[in-house]
Formats: structure tokens, sequence, C-alpha cells
């Protein structure tokens, strides 16, 4: 059984301070509903408040970017390594704004951000989706076979073992607009199929795919009904304590066997 995953980007919001008020209140509202795993991705200088104020919970804590190299002179990034001994547990890589506003990330570049991630025991979610005009244009698939080809193939089978990847559809990031269930769905089927085909049958069984656009408490539900979505990826619900906490116990009370 796949273990549904519902995880929070706090993107550059909230301080340190912010971030003690939210736990206090997430907490409470999470007792005793968390069949799923739940992973917050604060800022980075919002990491070891996170750290401390999830202690004794079963929440993980994660950065929301990393640099592949170990150490150097690279102003502003922070190593794998770092994040590691910050607390965190999780990383992000790849999110469609590191790839299409922030840094212009390419595929290989997630690729060893992923590599560096699992040397040092992180787990790395390993963001894929395509852009409005890809969409429109109908090469949502082309993109996706694009990216797992360049970001994740590239990775050993143990390292894909200790991998999540989440579906982030860029027209649906933000905008309010969020792929239909059977969107999401299919591109989480065409994307278990590539793991198949490059990592084998088993090991594609056992991947977790995440969906994120704006999933909010109202649209959970629909996207929870579908096998192949194994949670979410929360922008902007995931900085309110009462609405990511329902989105947690959607996918709680949703968790079958897959």
């Amino acid at each position: 059984m796949r273990r549904r995953i519902t995880a929070g980007n706090w993107k550059m919001y909230k301080t340190p301070q912010d971030t003690a008020r939210f736990f206090d209140r997430f907490k409470l509202l999470l007792d005793g509903k968390q069949g799923c795993e739940v992973v917050i991705f604060p800022a980075a200088i919002d990491i070891p408040a996170a750290v401390h104020a999830a202690a004794g919970t079963a929440i993980h804590i994660g950065g929301q970017n990393l640099y592949w190299a170990k150490e150097g002179a690279y102003t502003g990034e922070t190593s794998a390594a770092m994040l590691n001994a910050a607390g965190a547990t999780w990383v992000l890589v790849g999110h469609s704004e590191r790839r299409h506003q922030v840094a212009h990330e390419t595929d290989a570049d997630v690729l060893k951000k992923a590599q560096a991630a699992v040397a040092v025991g992180l787990t790395p979610i390993i963001c894929v989706g395509e852009r409005l005009e890809e969409h429109k244009a109908g090469k949502a698939h082309e993109v996706l076979v694009r990216q797992f080809a360049g970001g994740v193939a590239g990775l050993t089978e143990e390292q894909f073992a200790q991998i999540v990847i989440a579906y982030e559809p860029v027209w649906a990031i933000g905008t309010g607009h969020t792929a239909t269930p059977q969107i999401a769905s299919d591109a989480h089927k065409l994307i278990r199929s590539e793991a198949e085909k490059r990592f084998g049958e088993e090991a594609a069984k056992r991947l977790r795919i995440l969906y994120g656009g704006s999933v909010k408490p109202d649209n959970i539900q629909g996207l929870m009904n579908e096998p192949e979505i194994d949670g979410t990826l929360v922008g902007g619900a995931s900085l309110d304590p009462e609405s990511f906490a329902k989105i947690v116990e959607a996918a709680w009370k949703s968790q079958g066997p897959k």
C-alpha cells in the first residue's frame, strides 16, 4: 500500500514567529488525524523554528530548494548537508517556480539536486509539469516524458526508491484553476508508465506521485478519489492551519489499499 502524503509548500511566507503560531494551532487540529504523512516546507530561515515546533509529532519538515554541491563559493545557496543538519528530512526539487520564474533550472539541474538529496538521506519531491501554452498545444505528455527522462531516469534504482514525484501543471499553480481529477490521474498514469519502463514494475508500483496546483479543501475529495493520486502538494491553502488540516483529514479518511 502506498501511504498518502499531504505536503505544504509555504514559499516565501511566514517569519519564525508566524511559524511557531501556525504549529501551535495546527497540531491541535491534527490530533488523531494523521493516517497520511504530513510534510511542511517552510522558507529556509524558518526551518529551525518549524523543526522545534514539530518536535514530538510525526510531521516532517523539508527545504524548498537545495544546491547540489557539498560546499563552496555559492552565495545564497544551501547544501543538502546543511538542510539535514538543520533538521529537515525532505526537500523540494525542480518546483515550477524554480524552473520557470526564479532560476530557470534545467532537467539536468533537477537530477543533480535529487542525487545530492538522497546522498545525505533527504527525501526529494521531484516536481514535473507543463506550462499553459504546452497544455493548450496538447504537449503535456511530451513535456512529462522529457522531464522524467532528463530529471529522474538518470537516478540509480536505489536512488529512485527514495524519491517522490509531484505532478504540478504550471497553469494550475496559484491561478485558482485545478486540473480535473481525470487530467491529474492521466498524468500520474503516464509518469508511472515511464517509471516502469526505466525502473521496473515493482518500483513503479511503489512510487508515490502527488498532485499540486490550487489544491483546496473544496476540491481535495475529488482528487483523493483517484487511485493514481497518492497525495497533494499544497500551496496557498497550506498557510492557514484550518484549511491545511482539512486537506490532511480528507487524505487520511480516503487512505486505502493500492
